[in-house]
């Protein structure tokens, strides 16, 4: 199934072009598995790293998959250690409500650390399907596309996600 007219990933018009098309899907995927743009961004560099230092290694209708497997890889690693950091967080934060504050500003910050506890709450496999979905506004053939599962366990991961959403959002009060 060689075909020695398509280009190799390692030209740097074909990867600059693979590069533009790419980087933001792959960095939105990784913002939505972390929650932090900066560990998003850096993953997403190592990412394009690993792809050209393997770029003789790596077909061009291979390379999506790669570069979404090593940033998968990846945010293993730095799950772990988020995971540690979150916990920590929560024993050490005491309250922050400030009496300078309107009544409807403090119940707005309360509401979005509750939304945010929530979505963090959340398993890791329905926040990713979640705010790929409800934040890039990607369809659920283009989420198990890239999280190479099918249509319905993406639909049932969202569907989860806003049961538990509703759940904890409507203990607010």
């Amino acid at each position: 199934m060689k075909n020695n007219s398509i280009s190799n990933i390692c030209e740097e018009l074909l990867f600059s072009n693979f590069f533009k098309t790419h980087v933001k899907t792959l960095k939105n995927y990784l913002y939505y598995k972390f929650g932090d743009e900066e560990r998003a961004e850096d993953v997403t560099q190592e990412a394009f790293i690993k792809l050209w230092e393997n770029c003789a290694n790596v077909p061009p209708e291979k390379a999506k998959s790669f570069i979404y497997t090593v940033a998968n890889n990846t945010s293993l690693n730095h799950i772990a250690h988020q995971k540690v950091v979150l916990e920590y967080a929560k024993k050490h934060n005491g309250p922050t409500s400030s009496s300078e504050s309107p009544e409807f500003i403090m119940e707005e910050d309360q509401f979005k650390v509750k939304l945010q506890k929530a979505i963090a709450g959340l398993s890791e496999a329905q926040r990713t399907a979640f705010l790929m979905h409800r934040i890039d506004g990607k369809k659920y053939y283009e989420i198990a596309e890239i999280l190479d599962i099918s249509v319905k366990a993406v639909e049932k991961r969202i569907h989860g996600a806003l049961l538990q959403l509703r759940k904890e959002i409507e203990n607010f009060r």
